[in-house]
């Protein structure tokens, strides 16, 4: 199809811009042969007219569909050109942040100037021995190309790094060496990879600096080798320098610095070891401030100075001579600061003692005043004399500055020499990776020699790039036996002859040199005379002399002639050089060393490079001869030089290609500006690449991708078995035109553009295909909607008419209903109305009759009444008109009366004047007598009434007594007494009015007081009321805190129940995380334990210099053999003594864990010691005592006193023998103080267990003595007592007769003596359990009382509580459990441990009590007569069995075990085995020899046994470690050992589940608890290495099976590859499925069940083998951007699935493997879901809880649509994603560790298995082992 007939309408097209150098534009319509301009439709909604050029008509580039964009290589476009290059790498870089991108072999690298978290060490496992087209494109895909075209190859191989400055060249080359350091390893322990990584810091503080460009850039050119020795381990490295940048050292430009080092060190200057040095601010030195920019942001100096400092330290360069290079760059440093004062024109002179100077010759040793002269002066020398001439001072600055560049340039070179040392290998190299490290191509805006020498360079390098590219593709035609036509490519060779060959620019430039008065003027005259017009390279600028313009590769360039021939002769003052030669300081003279050796005191300054002898190159040696000659080279001739050799290196090497763009001027990260991207593009030759593929066939399909990716393209009867044949016929159908591809041998060839018109082909025809599935699937709908709806309205009508006839039957109903209902309404109403009417007439009526009888009765009331009150009245006025006249008349007789006695009282005033008046007054006088005597008579009666009613009142007063009193007296008292008696009545009334009063008083008060007590009643009633209100509030609040109480108790609970979850977890997982630790520790102790046993060979083999054929047997012993044998002193000098002759620095080191074990054994019996003396001092006390006591004692008789004195003598004989044990266990115990001394069987453990022995064994006589004593006590104390006199003479006869025996035997002493110590002993006992009850009640008591308090503190805890708001009394509730809980944990801990030692204790004494009685009973066998055996009844233990009931128990001689382990383990074959016999025999066996060896109580042949066991199984391992079978089967046997161990361990928490014949069988004498934490050490190992067995097994299978192949046939489609898989790379691999990897999964697991291995520990294998296929699967989609689709999700999710399904027919879903798969499930649904709103970013959050963020953002960078209907993932939907998780704290880094294992445990498995049913095979050889 010819290339016009793609541009359609909607056609996409590439224009150029001034801005963004191409922008995208769309056809508006189709373009036709002839049309000069094509209508345009901008991204920015504008249309443009394109017009096209008239002379060449080239159309405008065509752009790649959408689904090519973004591509791993950029060979893999089907356009290729600029355009399509350059927005590829923006949308690599810019949307999905990938900053490495393949073109073709070279890897384009675009600086992120950020830290991305993509060169750990897990993506460098990642990438080791991947494939280079397998993984996204990385630095470090490139290095492992390298390492394995090495090793594969057997040739070197060289990475190329190149880019601007500021591209970050340093930095790939810097990870390139960290990834073969961290890959390869070294080869000896002297860590030469740290070395060569130690290196960088070095030459960066020496020879980078701070430009306007980047800040950390090299100024100088390096080439570093790194050696390998014949296993690819490095071994050394040596480094090339070139053309170091000495004029940075004496000037900067603004922004700029000088090399880090003087930085370095003036920030370092306060350093007492740098005071000597004399520095200051950087500020202070004109070498440092002409920048002007002394700093570097995020930068610190003096770090960085100890950071090499440190650097130097490693590399071996020691103190002294660092110190050495410090006084050197200080010296230059205050060498810039001298100043000159001009004497006139041509001389100058400086200033006398000049401080700068005289500190820069005192760090130099030189003489002041020489220097000072030759610093101003030079000699010239003629062919007769010699001529000292003074300069000027700009000479002498000159001078100066050439002075402090030379003395750098030599120091530089000095330290590249030390670090090539360092680096050096006496061990000889095999082969060898260059990392070129280079400076780009450059252009500013003044272009000086450096420019020309570093574009030169580039000029070079291009060359070899082309010419190497050009080689690859024709190798690849060749290969693919594609006819080879004629690629024109750029060929650069006419610059460089310009450049190099005879009268070339550097041959005109070492010419002028030579002239005597030659200017960079008459020089730029030859150039112009030489080459203007002549070579079309070489122009010369229109308005200047003195430049010239050079048309290099990458653009033109205009260099500035001045300054060429002073850079290039580099002159240095011979004088000067003699006086630093003459330097007392001796590292400066070595510095010069070299001057007559070198090629030029000042090439080797410039280049700094130093020859290697190990290329294949030979480097040119001077002649002594040529000395003046080669004294005169100028830089550029040995630049060329060195860079000619720098050529036939790289031309001998596999060159590989990093080409480092800057993505922006001003370092912004992930910026990207297209113009400074093209611009770079095109000088560092990756355009040039795009051309020659673009040239010849750049896309490239196998048979089979092409078949899979256009399938639909074909019909089924297209399709062929062939499949090469299928594509040639489909291929000649689709593309007419056969040159645009060429079929080779195992791919196809296309032309550029063809790739793009078959996508839209195929593009085409699947829009098709959708069309029409959406037409009949749309028509399908249509036709199901139309058919629902009639349905629909058929039922609709149908449920319509229904209604419509319900309705009418309703109506129906309802009219009947309505006439019912109205007619009993109706007759309702009416009988209502006459209801109310009826009642409302007898209403009205009676009323209107209640009204009438009321009318009436009021009548007759009111009359009635009328009557009364007329009655009442008339009464009333009859009384009135009485009491008025009665008034009236009593007031007349009033008035009468007193107008009569007022007549009488004049009469009687006139009669009392005369005689007669006294006569009638005695008369009267006798009258009144009389009247008186009356009244004194009537009162006398009155005052007897009286003084009888006042009897009660007056007791003094007696009337009977005082009755017959004269009565002169009474006449003459009786008026005294009427006296009295009135004056007392009248009291007596006074009296009477005042009870009056106060009764009325106290009514009153009475009456207040029943007011307030009604009121005080009142206010009771309403307290009580008051207070009930307020107790029922109260019993409500009550219940409300009651509920409250129980709610919080509930939640304290739920709390606590929650938090002790969650403590559980956290324990669990910090269990699980110690576990980790420490199988990795035991993972870590086998490794060196295999790298002792190694080395131990190495120097075995080193020793003993094999002949020829000799093959080395391994060794029987490994270094952990010491570990876990704990044999006695006997049993090691058997082991020991075959082995004498060997020399002592073989012994087996000590094991610090057994001496720890031994230090604690020697403790414990050194504490049993101090017990026993402290006992033996004790008894010696109270014998003491008694022995007082009895001397204070009267005598009693000579018996006794004779039984006192024998009874002392064995106390003091018992006692002295006691001493001597005891010292002589204090000497065996002092002898040594190895741990071997208390090692079971040592001397000092022997005689330590005698002295026990013997001790208890004394205790038990002593017992059973006392025993005796007591009862013979007992009974001489019955007959000693006196008897009644009806005892018979028998009994007397026979008490006599005890007494006589008892005197004969002299124990009647013995006896009472006896009796007193019982009676003491009883008292004491009595004592003790009296002092024992105070001591309990005591206790008790106190525990009472604890419990009170707690009680208390309780109830203030729970008053504080209440007191506090619900957040605070839940804290602290919570926190108050949380301690009682703590401490009730601490408590039972204590409890626990003493517990088990007093259980450990209560072991030992029994066993040894059981020891000691069936010593006692032999004895007492041996002591009895054959009478007394034949009474007694023999003991069931000394019967016999028969021969057929087994114990269990398997027997073997000692000189047997070397011959049982080895047919039971090293030679035992797992397969026979596991099918033939019962699983875990081996085990089985093992354990019963153990328990035979401990029925015997022999524990060094039981230590014995377990060491060889546990090293055979060891060796076994070693030797055949890799074998699945054979590890499995060890595992299982291990395992099964340790639970038998266990099993029959006699502890109660294994012998739940025995039966009571396995209970007959436990251990008996010896505790194995060692050994099992021995065994489960030994189990884990064993385990860790059956998972590096799995994981080498599925390694190969996971990534094809998981993720390559496809499992669901034609979901995925295949997409362009370009030249990343390259054959080179690709290695002869068979290609895996998922059903391999089920398939190996079933090989796995029927293995371990045949071999009886415990369900939990296959659970634990199966769940570490499915995190290895996650992780790994996993790992390979975050770094392959190809496998991040759609339709790969699927097939992910399809697999876990098959995954699933495998656990599920294996009963494993609850082993937790499912969940360690989780992660790549969340990865797999990621790729599917939607990725557009905001709730697709929710649901992503949400689903995604097992991915890190690092991993979500990576998975959705990397999306990649396969097909054009997908759509690629926005950069905003991303950054609402990290938005959204930036608050999840998980780790940062991005893949998962694959190499992580699971702790491992091993719960216990009892076995039903009897161990007498056990019958041992012949076909295991062990017919030397009997049953027992």
């Amino acid at each position: 199809m010819a290339a016009s007939e793609l541009y359609t309408k909607f056609a996409r097209v590439w224009i150029p811009d001034p801005e963004e150098v191409w922008k995208s534009a769309e056809l508006l319509k189709d373009y036709k042969p002839g049309d000069k301009v094509l209508l345009l439709h901008l991204e920015e909604g504008t249309d443009l007219e394109y017009r096209l050029d008239p002379k060449t008509k080239e159309l405008p580039p065509l752009r790649n569909p959408d689904i090519l964009v973004g591509e791993n290589d950029l060979t893999a476009l089907s356009y290729l050109h600029e355009p399509a290059v350059l927005h590829n790498l923006r949308v690599r870089f810019i949307d999905s942040k990938l900053i490495y991108t393949y073109c073709g072999i070279v890897l384009v690298a675009i600086n992120p100037y950020e830290q991305l978290p993509i060169y750990g060490e897990d993506i460098i496992n990642a990438y080791s021995g991947q494939n280079m087209g397998d993984m996204d494109p990385h630095i470090f895909a490139v290095a492992e190309e390298a390492y394995k075209q090495m090793a594969r190859d057997e040739r070197n191989q060289s990475i190329i790094v190149s880019g601007e400055s500021g591209a970050g060249k340093t930095v790939s080359a810097k990870y390139a060496m960290r990834y073969f350091a961290t890959v390869s390893g070294s080869a000896s322990e002297a860590n030469v990879e740290e070395k060569v990584l130690a290196s960088n810091p070095i030459m960066e503080s020496i020879g980078n600096a701070k430009t306007t460009r980047n800040d950390n850039s090299s100024r100088f050119g390096k080439y570093i080798e790194i050696g390998f020795d014949k296993r690819y381990r490095i071994i050394g490295a040596n480094m090339r320098t070139y053309l170091l940048e000495k004029s940075r050292v004496v000037f900067q430009a603004e922004e700029e610095r000088n090399y880090h080092i003087f930085y370095q060190l003036c920030a370092s200057a306060k350093l007492p070891e740098f005071k000597m040095l004399r520095l200051g601010n950087a500020d202070s030195f004109h070498y440092t401030k002409q920048g002007g920019s002394p700093m570097i942001e995020g930068v610190d100096d003096a770090k960085e100075m100890a950071h090499t400092r440190q650097a130097c330290t490693l590399l071996g360069i020691s103190e002294s001579y660092q110190m050495g290079i410090f006084r050197i760059l200080a010296g230059i440093l205050h060498l810039g600061n001298v100043g000159f004062t001009s004497r006139d024109s041509d001389s100058c002179t400086i200033p006398p003692k000049h401080e700068p100077l005289i500190i820069f010759c005192d760090l130099m040793g030189v003489d002041y005043e020489e220097m000072c002269h030759w610093l101003c002066h030079r000699k010239l020398a003629t062919a007769t004399e010699t001529y000292i001439k003074p300069i000027s001072k700009l000479q002498a600055i000159n001078a100066r500055d050439a002075l402090a560049k030379h003395i750098y340039a030599k120091l530089f070179n000095w330290i590249v020499d030390h670090v090539n040392q360092a680096l050096h290998s006496a061990v000889k190299q095999h082969s060898f990776i260059g990392v070129l490290d280079i400076y780009g191509f450059e252009t500013f805006e003044i272009n000086s020699f450096e420019q020309f020498c570093i574009n030169y360079a580039n000029e070079k390098l291009q060359q070899q790039f082309n010419m190497h590219v050009f080689k690859l593709e024709q190798e690849e035609y060749m290969k693919e036996q594609i006819p080879w036509t004629l690629i024109d490519f750029y060929d650069n060779q006419p610059c460089i002859n310009l450049i190099e060959s005879k009268l070339g620019i550097l041959d005109l430039l070492d010419e002028e040199c030579k002239m005597p008065k030659g200017t960079d003027d008459t020089w730029a005259q030859k150039l112009y005379n030489t080459h203007l017009n002549k070579c079309a390279l070489f122009e010369k600028p229109r308005m200047s002399n003195k430049a010239f313009i050079i048309k290099h590769f990458a653009d033109k360039v205009e260099y500035q002639c001045e300054g060429f021939l002073e850079k290039n002769k580099d002159t240095v003052f011979e004088e000067q050089i003699k006086v630093l030669k003459s330097s007392k300081f001796k590292m400066l003279p070595e510095l010069f060393q070299d001057d007559e050796k070198a090629i030029s005191p000042t090439s080797a300054t410039s280049s700094g490079r130093t020859p290697l002898t190990r290329v294949p190159v030979k480097p040119t040696k001077g002649r002594p001869g040529q000395m003046t000659k080669e004294h005169k080279k100028t830089v550029g001739h040995q630049f060329r030089n060195s860079l000619h050799l720098l050529m036939e290196t790289l031309n001998a090497t596999t060159p590989h290609y990093v080409r480092c763009i800057k993505p922006n001027d001003f370092k912004f990260p992930f910026t990207f500006d297209e113009k400074r991207a093209v611009q770079q593009l095109r000088a560092c030759g990756v355009l040039e690449t795009i051309r020659i593929s673009a040239a010849g066939f750049p896309s490239r399909w196998t048979y089979q991708e092409f078949f899979s990716r256009y399938r639909v393209l074909m019909k089924q009867k297209d399709v062929l078995g062939d499949r090469k044949q299928t594509c040639k016929n489909v291929l000649e159908k689709l593309i007419l035109d056969k040159d645009k591809y060429q079929f080779g041998k195992t791919k196809i060839f296309f032309r550029a553009g063809q790739v793009a018109y078959l996508e839209k082909l195929r593009a085409d025809k699947l829009r098709a295909a959708c069309i029409r599935i959406q037409k009949t699937i749309r028509g399908w709908l249509l036709r199901k909607k139309y058919l629902c709806m009639q349905r629909a309205a058929i039922t609709v009508q149908r449920y319509v008419r229904g209604y419509q006839a319900r309705c009418y039957a309703k109506f129906l109903r309802r009219t009947k209903a309505a006439t019912t209902i109205q007619k009993y309404w109706r007759m309702y109403v009416v009988r209502r109305r006459y209801k109310i009417r009826r009642a409302a007439t007898i209403v009205v009526q009676s009323y209107l009759r209640g009204y009438l009888a009321r009318n009436r009765y009021r009548k007759i009331l009111r009359e009635h009444k009328a009557v009364i009150i007329q009655k009442r009245v008339r009464g009333w006025l009859a009384r009135t008109h009485y009491k008025r006249t009665m008034q009236a008349i009593i007031y007349l007789q009033c008035c009468f009366r007193r107008m009569m006695a007022k007549r009488e009282l004049k009469k009687l005033k006139i009669e009392a004047r005369s005689v007669e008046r006294y006569k009638k007054l005695h008369i009267g006088m006798e009258n009144k007598i009389m009247q008186l005597q009356r009244k004194v008579d009537e009162q006398n009666k009155d005052y007897k009434c009286l003084m009888e009613k006042l009897t009660n009142l007056e007791g003094v007063y007696n009337s009977e007594t005082e009755k017959l009193r004269n009565d002169v007296e009474r006449l003459q008292l009786s008026e005294e007494e009427a006296k009295v008696a009135t004056g007392r009545v009248l009291s007596l009334q006074e009296e009477i009015a005042k009870l009056r009063k106060d009764l009325e008083q106290t009514r009153s008060e009475k009456k207040s007081i029943e007011e307030r007590a009604d009121k005080y009643k009142q206010e009771t009633e309403q307290l009580v009321s008051n207070l009930k209100e307020e107790n029922t509030l109260l019993k409500q609040e009550k219940e409300t805190l009651n509920h409250l109480i129980v709610e919080q108790a509930k939640e304290m609970t739920e709390t606590m129940e929650r938090k002790l979850v969650e403590e559980t977890k956290q324990l669990e997982l910090d269990l699980n995380d110690e576990r980790l630790r420490y199988q990795n520790l035991l993972n870590e102790f086998s490794r060196l334990e295999e790298r002792y046993d190694d080395l131990k060979e190495e120097m075995t083999l080193m020793l003993n210099v094999p002949k020829p054929g000799h093959k080395r047997t391994d060794s029987t012993h490994s270094s952990n053999e010491s570990e876990y044998t704990f044999s006695s002193e006997f049993a090691e000098t058997e082991d020991i003594a075959p082995r004498t002759e060997e020399p002592s620095e073989k012994k087996v080191p000590l094991d610090m864990s057994l001496f720890l074990k031994l230090q604690k054994r020697v403790t414990e019996l050194e504490q049993e010691k101090q017990i026993m003396q402290d006992e033996l001092d004790r008894k010696e006390e109270q014998v003491l005592r008694s022995k007082a006591k009895e001397e204070e004692r009267p005598p009693i008789r000579g018996a006794e006193l004779e039984y006192e004195s024998l009874k002392r003598q064995e106390l003091e004989s018992e006692n002295k023998k006691l001493k001597n044990e005891l010292n002589e266990l204090r000497k065996a115990l002092s002898e040594k103080s190895a741990p071997e001394v208390t090692a079971p069987g040592a001397p000092a453990y022997r005689v330590l267990m005698e002295q026990l022995t013997s001790v208890s064994e004394e205790l038990d006589v002593r017992k059973e003595e006392v025993l005796i004593l007591r009862s013979q006590l007992v009974s001489q104390k019955e007959a000693i007592q006196p008897k009644d006199d009806k005892n018979t003479m028998t009994d007397s006869t026979i008490l006599l007769e005890d007494v006589q025996k008892m005197k004969d035997k002299g124990e009647i002493a013995q006896a009472y003596i006896g009796l007193k110590e019982t009676n003491r002993l009883l008292e004491s006992q009595l004592q003790s359990q009296k002092r024992s009850h105070e001591n309990e009640a005591e206790a008790l008591r106190g525990e009472i009382q604890s419990l009170k308090e707690e009680n208390n503190r309780q109830q203030q805890l729970l008053a504080q509580n209440l007191q506090l708001p619900p957040e605070a009394r839940i804290e602290a509730s919570l926190q108050h459990e949380i301690t009682r809980l703590t401490n009730e944990n601490l408590d039972l801990m204590e409890q626990l441990e003493k517990q088990d030692k007093t259980v450990r204790k209560l072991k030992k004494q029994l066993k040894v009590f059981a020891k000691k009685i069936g010593e006692l009973e032999v004895g007492q066998m041996e002591n009895i007569s054959p009478g007394q055996i034949i009474d007694e009844p023999i003991r069931p233990v000394n019967i016999p069995r028969k021969e057929k009931d087994f114990q269990g128990m398997l027997e073997y001689k000692r000189e047997d075990e070397q011959k049982l382990v080895k047919n039971l383990i090293l030679e035992l074959k797992p397969r026979g085995v596991a099918v033939n016999l019962i699983p875990g025999l081996p085990a089985y066996i093992l354990f019963m020899c153990v328990r035979h060896a401990d029925y015997l109580n022999d524990d060094q042949k039981v230590r014995s046994l377990l060491t060889s066991t546990i090293n055979s199984i060891k060796k076994v391992l070693k030797k055949r470690g890799d074998d699945f079978e054979t590890v499995s089967f060890w595992l299982s046997n291990t395992c099964r050992f340790l639970h038998c161990l266990k099993q029959y361990s006699g502890e109660e928490g294994f012998m739940k589940h025995n039966t009571s014949r396995q209970n007959e069988h436990c251990l008996t004498n010896f505790d194995l608890a060692e050994y099992r934490q021995v065994l489960s050490d030994l189990a884990i190992q064993i385990y860790q290495q059956l998972v590096r067995v799995l994981e080498n097994i599925l390694q190969p299978m996971i990534v094809s099976g998981m993720l390559e192949h496809e499992t669901i046939q034609g979901v995925s489609g295949v997409k362009p590859t370009g030249l990343r898989k390259r054959t080179s790379s690709i290695a002869d691999e068979g290609t895996y499925t998922l059903d391999s990897i089920l398939r190996q999964l079933n090989s796995f697991h029927s293995v371990m069940c045949q071999h009886g291995m415990d369900p939990e520990l296959i659970k634990q294998v199966v769940k570490q083998m499915f995190y290895i296929v996650g992780a790994i699967t996993l790992n390979n989609l975050l770094l392959r951007k190809d496998m991040c689709s759609w339709s790969k999700g699927m097939q992910i999710r399809y697999n876990v699935s098959q995954l699933e399904e495998w656990l599920r027919d294996k009963n494993l879903m609850n082993s937790g493997a499912k969940e360690t798969l989780e992660p790549l499930i969340q990865a797999a649904q990621l790729l599917q879901v939607k990725k557009k709103t905001d709730d697709d970013a929710e649901a992503i959050c949400s689903m995604c809880n097992a991915l890190t963020t690092a991993q979500i953002v990576k998975v959705l960078n990397l999306y990649t649509p396969v097909n054009e209907f997908e759509e690629r993932v926005s950069v905003s939907f991303i950054r609402t994603i990290q938005m959204r998780l930036r608050d999840r704290k998980d780790s940062p880094q991005l893949l998962m560790d694959a190499k992580h294992i699971f702790p491992v445990t091993f719960p216990f498995n009892p076995s039903s298995l009897a161990l007498e049913t056990i019958q041992i095979p012949a076909s295991l050889g062990l017919g030397f082992i009997a049953r027992v």
